[in-house]
Order: C-alpha cells, then structure tokens, then sequence
C-alpha cells in the first residue's frame, strides 16, 4: 500500500469521523443544544425589573409600561395605573419557560414562526423588551404552536436560531389591556336613588329603603305607568363592576355641552357625579366622588340604633337563662362616639379613594354601561293601559 492510498484512506476516515460528531450533535436534545430555561435568571430578578415594552409590527409601540414610586403605570398612556397583576402573570410565564426545540435560523422562515423582525410591516410576533435585570431581555414572542403540541415560537432579537418554548407566552396586542380596568364598583343593593339630566329633562329613580325589591321612578307624568315592576333598576347599576375600556387625560378634550349627567347617592351618603357622552361610536366619562355628611351621618345612626336593640334583645335573653345569647357589647354600644368616628372615617377614605382615582382622567366606558345612563322617563315608561270597561248588569 503506497503513501497516496494511506493518504486517501485517512481522510476519507476523517470525513467519516466528523460526520459522526455532527450528526451525534444535531441529535442531541434541545436542553443540551441550549439552556433549559428560556430567559436564564429572569424569575430570581423579577423585582429588578423597571421597564416592560411591547413593539409590534411596523415597529410600532403597543404599550410602555414603567415602574414609578406610586407602582407600575403604562407610561404610554399618560401614566395611568397599569394592571400589575397581569404583568406579573406575564413575566412569570417568561421566567418560568424551558426551552423545548430549536426552530429555524433561516429568516426567510421565520414569518412561519411569526419571529421576523418587527420592523417588518406585516410581522405576527411582539418584541418584549425587559430593563432591570443584570442581562436585560429582548425577546420576539411568536405564533402559538397550537397545531404542534402547544408552546409558542420565539427568537431573540439579535440571534439567528429561534426556539420552541414551553407555554402560552403571547402577550395581549391592545394597549387598553395593560390598562388597571377596575374602576368603581357599587351595587345597585347600596344605592339609594339616581338622577339623571339628559336633554332638558330629569329622570330619578329612588328606594326609600334597601329592602325594596324594585327602584320606583320620581314624579311620572300623568298618564304613564312604569314599563314593568324592574324597570327602573337599570340605572342604578351604572357603577356595579364598572370597567373602563380606555382612558385619557381629561383636559385633552372637554366634554360636549349636549352631555348627559348623572348623580349616584347610596344609602351610607357616598356621591358619585358622571358626566357622560357619545363620540364617533364610543363612550365617556368623568367622574367626582363626594360624601353627603348629613345622610352618612344619618345612616351611621340608624346603623348604631340597630346594632343596641340587637344586643339589648340578646341581654334579655341571657337574663332569662339562655346562656348561648350572652356577647360582649359591640363597638356601636360600648363606645359609640368612637364608633361613630371610625365609621365616618371609612366613609370619608372610601369617597377620596374614588375621587383620586377618577381625578384628572376620562375613561371610555363600555357600551352597555353608557347604556344604562342614557335613559329618561318616556324610556322607562308607557302610557297607562285603558282598563276594560266592566261588563253591563243584565236586567
């Protein structure tokens, strides 16, 4: 055997040897081909983090969020209060992902994944860019692989090679959604009337106590009758579970003079004003909160009156050998000034809890809710129903 053969002999070994080792590599599982963990020391940093961005397609801002003295905002919304609990759900969900496959590192591919870089006009996926931790974040998040198994398809933004990651990890595209949506909630059982001004004309409707199963309507004109016993409930719900869709600053635009407006009294003399309107197919609002002293003070009262005959009732019954009945005095009848204070003081936190919270904003308000403030007295009533004339005696 001469000294070519050998030759050709150890490089075709050669060849073969390194074709082992590359295809051993590419079958190596992707934990070994990457970290297991998608963004590495995220979760031990979670509360480093300052600033979260969004950018989708066209490179275009979806939502800032930023973390102030106060807590966290979305800065690109005038700094209004930021749903913090869904942004921590969603860092959490980054921190928490392992790293399934390797994807494509061919980026005439990558639109399949929905990796492509955001700049493009028609990209699917977000870049997520995280400030805070030591080795900040930049991550495009992709399509989910709802075909394949589940996971969602993500890329780093300056890496060729995308991933397969564990989880839904696709953030919401609105901004309104990163939006702290919960803006008042006072149940209609706590209300005790509603006036509305709408066009020139007023519309109240009213309980004279918490117990009545309906709300009854003020000063019906004569010849109409309410549409139904519930009618005038609808109202009264205006500020039960209200979430706003939108907000922005209130002095970007004021309200027209053809607005409705809408006053809220509960029964424990918390107030709330509303002015409210329609503009190119969505709804607004601004709103105050006040607290009416007298009819605080007046419920506070009938509160402690109720809570003293209670415990008298129970004395008597302990006196009369029913040792179950027997309880210390509550703090309406122990020290009722004091009780009287607290109470009030409640009241009073509760009312400029609101009023900070509705200060300086106008909230786009969800169809339904604008619905039930658009209303006045032809629209809860009807005219009175002729009652059929008896029939005639037979002589």
């Amino acid at each position: 055997m001469n000294a070519k053969t050998l030759g050709i002999i150890a490089a075709v070994t050669l060849a073969a040897l390194a074709a082992a080792v590359g295809l051993n590599h590419s079958r190596k599982p992707a934990t070994e081909l990457r970290t297991s963990q998608l963004v590495p020391g995220l979760k031990e940093e979670i509360n480093a983090i300052s600033k979260v961005t969004l950018t989708g397609a066209g490179n275009q801002p979806i939502a800032v969020l930023e973390r102030r003295d106060a807590g966290w905002v979305v800065a690109s919304r005038d700094g209004y209060p930021a749903d913090s609990g869904k942004l921590r759900e969603f860092v959490l969900k980054l921190a928490d992902a392992t790293v399934l496959e390797p994807k494509t590192a061919n980026k005439d591919r990558y639109a399949t994944l929905g990796v492509e870089d955001v700049t493009a006009a028609d990209a699917k996926g977000i870049l997520v860019q995280i400030e805070g931790p030591k080795t900040p974040v930049h991550l495009i998040v992709g399509n989910y692989n709802g075909q394949g198994g589940g996971g969602t398809f993500v890329r780093g933004a300056d890496e060729a090679q995308s991933w397969l990651a564990s989880g839904t990890l696709t953030p919401d595209k609105n901004a309104g959604d990163w939006l702290s949506r919960d803006l008042a909630d006072i149940p209609a059982a706590q209300i005790a009337e509603v006036t509305i001004d709408k066009g020139g004309k007023t519309l109240r409707v009213y309980k004279e106590n918490a117990s009545d199963p309906n709300f009854r309507i003020a000063d019906l004109p004569k010849g109409r009758e309410p549409s139904s016993d519930a009618v005038a409930n609808a109202p009264a719900s205006g500020l039960a579970g209200l979430r706003i869709d939108g907000v922005q600053k209130a002095d970007a635009g004021a309200a027209p003079e053809q607005a409705l407006k809408a006053r809220f009294v509960a029964f424990d003399g918390r107030q709330v004003d509303v002015t409210a309107w329609e503009q190119g197919g969505k709804h607004y609002g601004q709103f105050t909160a006040s607290l009416d002293e007298a009819r605080a003070g007046a419920h506070i009262q009938a509160a402690q009156d109720t809570a003293k005959a209670e415990h008298e009732a129970a004395a008597a019954k302990a006196a009369a050998g029913d040792a179950n009945a027997a309880a210390a005095p509550p703090p309406a009848v122990a020290d009722p000034g004091k009780d009287r204070e607290d109470r009030l003081a409640e009241l009073k936190k509760q009312v400029g809890d609101l009023d900070r919270r509705f200060a300086g904003w106008t909230f786009e308000l969800p169809a339904h809710k604008y619905a039930s403030l658009d209303k006045s007295i032809d629209d809860l009533s009807k005219p009175v129903e002729a009652k059929p004339a008896a029939p005639a005696k037979k002589k």
